[in-house]
């Protein structure tokens, strides 16, 4: 029994997965919500517009959705067992051009949970870098609303942060990459100061724990990965933390998505 089984009535697990294409992946999709039952899924990257993503699917496998789409890019979703995530918001604020399908907001059993997609930001230097840093000052003007609320939250998804040189499994492999850059790290390391836990972060304080493998140059069976899918929790959540983890076998199933499930166990 992996990490995300129910175990215990007195547990919720809350999970992340970037799919890199919900109609693509939907196979392992349902596979993974089979196999290991989270409590809620927030996804990432399904590509697809609000009109062709799967419900009806994932409600026979006995999740309900919200979901947030954008053609052929981006889009999240939250799926929640045996009830229905209650919307809080989608979007944030701060940039009224920006049409990204990349933050979803949502109520589920007294939990605050956002599900984003963090911008990759390259190439940088230039604009898409300069987008990345600024979603990020977006996002952490959200959370700061959302602990003022003093509610048990966590903000989820793939961040397209590698948080220290031990998030990786070689720091010179993307020394030029935006996820790498001092500016992004210092931005996540101001989430991390403002209160918020990194779950995966504090449970394995030595790094080596990777949630993303390149499709290119063999990196999966190299195990050549690194650490891009987080969950931080609010200090209200942090001190009902159990455990957590990645999902990493499905990573290695055929037609996978480039990530592996990220999850969290916390008290209910």
């Amino acid at each position: 029994m992996n990490g995300t089984a129910a175990g215990s009535n007195a547990s919720f697990t809350i999970a992340t997965f970037n799919v890199n294409g919900i109609k693509a992946r939907l196979p392992r999709l349902i596979e993974w919500l089979d196999e290991t039952r989270p409590d809620v899924a927030c996804l990432q990257e399904i590509k697809t517009q609000d009109d062709g993503f799967p419900a009806a699917e994932l409600a026979e496998v006995g999740y309900q959705a919200i979901w947030h789409g954008q053609k052929s890019f981006n889009g999240v979703a939250i799926l929640a067992r045996g009830t229905t995530p209650v919307e809080v918001r989608r979007g944030l604020d701060g940039d009224a051009e920006d049409e990204q399908a990349r933050y979803l907001e949502a109520d589920v059993a007294g939990l605050r949970i956002a599900c984003i997609y963090l911008p990759n930001g390259n190439p940088q230097p230039g604009p898409k870098f300069a987008y990345k840093l600024r979603w990020m000052e977006r996002l952490a003007a959200r959370m700061a609303q959302i602990a003022a609320e003093e509610v048990p939250a966590l903000v989820i998804g793939d961040y397209n942060v590698v948080p220290a040189d031990h998030d990786i499994w070689d720091r010179r492999a993307l020394a030029d990459d935006a996820l790498m850059q001092p500016e992004s790290r210092a931005a996540w390391a101001r989430l991390c100061h403002a209160g918020w836990t990194d779950a995966l972060g504090l449970h394995n304080p030595r790094g080596g724990v990777w949630t993303y493998w390149d499709y290119q140059a063999g990196a999966w069976p190299r195990d050549h990965g690194f650490r891009i899918d987080h969950a931080l929790l609010s200090p209200e959540l942090a001190d009902r933390l159990q455990a957590c983890g990645v999902d990493k076998a499905f990573r290695g199933r055929e037609k996978a998505s480039d990530h592996a499930p990220v999850w969290v166990r916390v008290t209910r």
